[in-house]
C-alpha cells in the first residue's frame, strides 16, 4: 500500500485542471468532439450487438423416404396435405410481406413529408 500513497485523486484533477487551461479553446472543443465521436461509435456498435434478437438457428430439412409400392390413391392425399400446409405458409408469408410493405410506406411517407 505504501506505493499508492504517491497517487492523489485530487492532484490527478488539479493536473488535468492546469494541462485544460494552458489549451487553447479550439484545441478543446476538438478535443471535445474527438470524444464526443468516439463514445458514439463505441456506443453504436454496443446497442447494435445487444439488438440480437436470437442466435442463428439451422433450418434442417429431412428428405421423407416413401416406399417403392404406394398407391396412387396414398399419393394423391400426401400432396393434398402437402397443399394445406403450403397454403397456410404461403398466407403467413403474405401476411409478413404486407405487414412490411406497410412499414415501409408509412416511413417513405414521413421521409417525403421532411423532404427527403
Amino acid at each position: 500500500m505504501s506505493r499508492f500513497r504517491r497517487y492523489n485523486p485530487l492532484s490527478g484533477l488539479r493536473d488535468l485542471r492546469l494541462f485544460l487551461h494552458s489549451r487553447q479553446k479550439h484545441e478543446l472543443v476538438f478535443a471535445f468532439l474527438a470524444v464526443l465521436t468516439t463514445v458514439v461509435v463505441i456506443t453504436g456498435f454496443l446497442v447494435d450487438t445487444n439488438d440480437l434478437k436470437a442466435p442463428y438457428e439451422r433450418d434442417i430439412q429431412y428428405v421423407q423416404s416413401w416406399p417403392l409400392n404406394r398407391t396412387d390413391a396414398e399419393i394423391v392425399a400426401a400432396q393434398k396435405a402437402d397443399m394445406k400446409t403450403r397454403a397456410a405458409e404461403e398466407a403467413k408469408e403474405k401476411e409478413r410481406q404486407a405487414k412490411n410493405h406497410a412499414e415501409l410506406k408509412r416511413l417513405d411517407d414521413a421521409l417525403t413529408r421532411w423532404g427527403f
